[in-house]
């Protein structure tokens, strides 16, 4: 039963955490760029994992009685996910010199945090696929298993992300063109325009 618990939370927040997403865009150009990869990857995780234990602990029906807050959260993200397309496509249209040059115009450190935190916090869906949808899934195990299933879950967030941060320098050679930073930053700016979209037009349910 242990071990079917603990695939069953790494399976699950695997599900959940790998799907294509504004996090996941952010982290890979960090990792390619290598610049504060270790924060990045470790703020992400921290997140995640807090938000998991969270559902598992019960937060997760507090969530669903907040419809205000995630509201809030729902047009903040968005306006802040139009604003990071912007970004994105005004690098895309000037262009660069590669990869040196990006390695020297990624932001500070704590620009780069306050970003992941924002993308990480301000995403609305993060809260109802780690701490209402988790936390409901865990509810099928009784007792101490409902942390084993955390517990596989947190395992699938730290196994993601460590391989999306550092495993991104495998690309690197590939973003030394012009070209590819270009198309990158063309397709980041299209995708944040996208989720913002989606944000303002459907509404949040869980």
């Amino acid at each position: 039963m242990w071990i079917a618990a603990a695939l069953a939370g790494l399976f699950a927040g695997a599900g959940l955490i790998i799907a294509i997403g504004a996090q996941n865009a952010f982290v890979l150009r960090q990792g390619l760029q290598r610049r504060y990869v270790g924060m990045v990857v470790l703020a992400c995780m921290g997140a995640d994992i807090a938000l998991i234990l969270a559902g598992v602990g019960g937060m997760g029906a507090l969530v669903l009685q907040w419809p205000l807050l995630l509201q809030v959260l729902r047009f903040g993200g968005a306006a802040f996910l139009l604003c990071y397309g912007l970004q994105a496509g005004l690098r895309a249209w000037r262009g660069g010199s590669a990869l040196a040059a990006a390695d020297a115009s990624g932001g500070s450190r704590r620009q780069v945090l306050l970003a992941c935190l924002a993308f990480t916090l301000l995403n609305p869906h993060v809260y109802l696929d780690t701490m209402v949808l988790l936390g409901s899934l865990s509810t099928r195990y009784p007792g101490d298993l409902r942390w084993v299933f955390a517990a596989g879950a947190c395992v699938a967030s730290v196994a993601w992300f460590c391989t999306l941060g550092y495993g991104a320098r495998l690309l690197q050679p590939v973003f030394r063109r012009p070209g590819a930073w270009r198309m990158l930053d063309a397709g980041v700016a299209v995708f944040m325009f996208c989720l913002a979209t989606l944000l303002l037009l459907r509404p949040l349910s869980p």
